[in-house]
């Protein structure tokens, strides 16, 4: 297990200058989000020039990047046509985990299945994994269902984001059940009224998270993943470094 940031930690700046503000953060691995309104890596210019996109990878300052958080538009084959192009992109690159959202509450379950099997199906031939990731108003925002389409969907796994069972829940679901699906993990603190507090008063139990992850073995990224607000009282690099810190010493226990 070890600790890596995502980019949309900082998504009002250019890729490069959010891996730059990353590296000073003493980060050595990272996350890239990929969507086609953000600042950093567009699906369209990985449809359309594959060697730039390929090169844009590349050029991390040395950080390791482990994961692509895919926000893809479009429905059908337009969809998995932009999915396998960031397949082919994270096997050039060497990157493992895809990370994808899940269907909206209300998205029929059935559909919600055979859309992931052909996201698996995809990112198999190109060596990767794929992830839905937690979300609040989206299918996994359920622990049960998630299980359940894990359970459908061999090979299938989640992008963990603890605090959106935590937000908007007075008594939080029990998501212990799912860390045997987990792929990746998103991490800030939390609490049921705000999605995102300061490091250390929220609620979001990150010893006892790690623990769990230990016993399933798991070995890839919990990443930090903190918004920047408009409070000019909250040092946003500094709630960053924070948080690397308190999982870099729960990590290496």
């Amino acid at each position: 297990m070890f600790v890596a940031a995502t980019t949309q930690c900082y998504p009002h700046l250019t890729l490069d200058e959010a891996v730059e503000k990353l590296g000073d953060l003493e980060f050595s691995h990272i996350e890239i989000g990929v969507s086609e309104s953000g600042n950093h890596l567009k699906p369209s210019l990985i449809r359309e020039n594959f060697a730039e996109a390929c090169s844009s990878v590349m050029s991390t300052r040395r950080l390791t990047v482990v994961g692509l958080g895919l926000d893809l538009e479009g429905e059908g084959e337009d969809y998995l046509n932009s999915f396998r192009k960031c397949c082919e992109l994270a096997k050039a690159c060497k990157i493992v985990t895809l990370t994808v959202e899940s269907g909206e509450h209300g998205t029929p379950f059935n559909e919600e299945v055979e859309r992931y099997k052909s996201l698996v199906a995809i990112a198999e031939q190109h060596g990767v994994r794929v992830a839905m990731r937690s979300t609040t108003g989206r299918l996994s925002a359920d622990p049960d269902t998630v299980s359940v389409i894990c359970g459908h969907v061999k090979g299938l796994g989640l992008s963990l984001d603890p605090s959106h069972y935590h937000y908007g829940n007075k008594v939080s679901p029990n998501y212990e059940k799912l860390v045997e699906y987990v792929h990746n993990v998103y991490l800030r603190d939390s609490t049921p009224e705000s999605l995102q507090v300061r490091v250390g008063q929220g609620v979001i139990d990150f010893g006892k998270l790690t623990n769990l992850l230990s016993k399933e073995k798991y070995r890839r990224a919990v990443c930090v993943d903190i918004q920047p607000v408009d409070d000019p009282d909250i040092d946003h690099d500094g709630e960053i470094r924070k948080l690397r810190l308190l999982l870099e010493s729960l990590v290496l226990v």
